[in-house]
């Protein structure tokens, strides 16, 4: 029933599976985890949409609003309190793999999620007092939700270890179900049971009741099935632990990772800090929708990951530029046409929220042309960072950042939730152009969409680690 020219170009497609599907070569792997990861996020993605257009009925615009300002800052700090043990996990475990350092790989999947729970704790119990001794400054209906935000803390971080640890493993699955999946399902589950079994009010409060719950349930759940996993994959034996290495990468991991995720969440909080928490919502609906084309760029790191860390220890300079092309390549087609059909679907998916939400519909074209922009260039973040290059990413992403917080404290007085948009792509861009121009530089591999196979710098000293 398709047009001949549609169904020449589709008829390799599921050979095209097949071989991904039995592929054992690093690049097929990586694909497969590629692919698996993407489809998580989808359904994932259907998930959220769900459950954050209930929670938007249940509590209205100003109630809604609080919750997501008050849940966005703690994963924020929550991730943040990792101090980027999480994602030095993805560095050094196919590393030790490599080397078969079993010793190792003991002694560093036990400290990071150690670490994760105390440096968690202290932040959590820092914020509290903060909270106490400034209570007065901050508004009334935000207080309480701050309060139980910060109780959840050391299991977003725990969590976040957890996902780290499954993604070094290439188990996908493992590594996204928890917190795309389990956990938004079990907030919307514990939401209509809070409201309607027990009779709570449909607040912020209780929705942060239900958030909180169901972030303990499901961390507690992964810490339990990723023990005995990584049990059954490495015989019990002797621990060593190089905390000074790991943390040497994980403080310059924990600021490109911290300016990344500020980059990316700043406007919400902005927007909470200047316009009341009716707005808030409505530019979280919109970002967030239009956020559905990230899961591209989330798949395509999750597989890049683990192979630029290969590439790395191998010292195989060819292979890491062709691995961060393709990735350019991977990032940017889905990018566009999963952003168009979200575009085409905007305003009938705001309006699930409620009917003052559908005034983001122009928000969401505006993000969209950012996204695109950091599409267009691939992960290269990933790329800088497994190679080493951690001091540079976090001066890109300082600036970067720096950018964005400028542009959303002058562009939102004067424009509003318009301005918090056009404040967020224009830093997307300039993201996109700086780290396109690092990459270029340091590794001479043209990573835009449209580039080549990249042929990448022949210098050991380049890419040294």
């Amino acid at each position: 029933m398709l047009p001949s020219a549609l169904r020449h170009r589709l008829s390799p497609l599921p050979g095209r599976l097949g071989s991904i599907a039995s592929s054992t070569d690093p690049k097929g792997r990586a694909q497969r985890t590629a692919l698996i990861a993407f489809a998580i996020r989808i359904f994932s993605a259907a998930i959220a949409l769900v459950s954050q257009i209930v929670l938007a009925r249940l509590m209205g615009e100003f109630e809604y609003g609080v919750f997501v300002f008050v849940w966005v800052l703690a994963i924020l700090f929550g991730n943040l309190s990792c101090l980027g043990l999480h994602t030095a996990v993805i560095r050094f475990l196919p590393e030790y793999q490599t080397a078969d350092a079993a010793a190792e790989i003991r002694g560093l999947t036990t400290v990071s999620r150690v670490f994760a729970l105390l440096s968690a704790t202290a932040l959590a119990t820092l914020g509290g007092i903060g909270l106490w001794f400034f209570a007065d400054m901050i508004e009334r209906y935000y207080l309480v939700a701050l309060y139980l935000g910060l109780v959840a803390l050391p299991m977003i971080a725990l969590g976040d270890v957890m996902d780290g640890t499954a993604r070094a493993h290439s188990w996908p699955f493992a590594a996204m179900s928890p917190t795309f999946i389990i956990r938004p399902l079990l907030i919307l589950a514990f939401m209509v049971l809070a409201t309607t079994a027990a009779g709570l009010p449909n607040t912020a409060k209780t929705a942060m009741i239900a958030a909180l719950a169901a972030t303990y349930v499901t961390t507690l759940g992964q810490f339990l099935a990723m023990t005995r996993r990584l049990r059954r994959r490495y015989v019990r034996g002797p621990m060593k632990i190089e905390l000074g290495p790991w943390l040497r990468l994980s403080v310059p991991i924990f600021l490109v990772d911290g300016f990344g995720f500020l980059l990316t969440n700043s406007d919400v909080v902005i927007v909470g800090l200047y316009l009341p928490p009716d707005d808030v919502a409505i530019y979280f609906a919109a970002a967030k929708t239009m956020a559905l084309v990230h899961f591209v760029m989330f798949a395509v790191k999750a597989a890049a990951g683990p192979r630029f860390s290969e590439a790395m220890a191998a010292r195989d300079h060819r292979q890491l530029a062709e691995i961060a092309t393709e990735s350019a390549h991977w990032s940017f087609w889905p990018s566009l046409a999963m952003g168009g059909a979200v575009l085409l679907a905007g305003r009938f998916l705001l309006s699930l929220f409620g009917p003052a939400f559908t005034a983001g519909a122009p928000l969401m074209a505006i993000l969209f042309a950012g996204i695109l922009a950091k599409a267009f260039v691939g992960p290269v973040e990933t790329l800088l960072t497994m190679a080493g290059r951690q001091k540079l990413c976090v001066i890109l992403y300082a600036t970067a950042l720096a950018v964005n917080i400028a542009l959303n404290l002058v562009l939102i007085p004067a424009f509003g939730l318009t301005g918090a948009a056009l404040a967020t792509a224009g830093a997307m861009f300039v993201e996109a152009a700086i780290l396109h121009l690092a990459a270029r530089r340091t590794f001479d591999i043209p990573l835009l969409a449209f580039a080549g196979r990249g042929r990448g710098n022949d210098k050991n000293e380049a890419i040294r680690p």
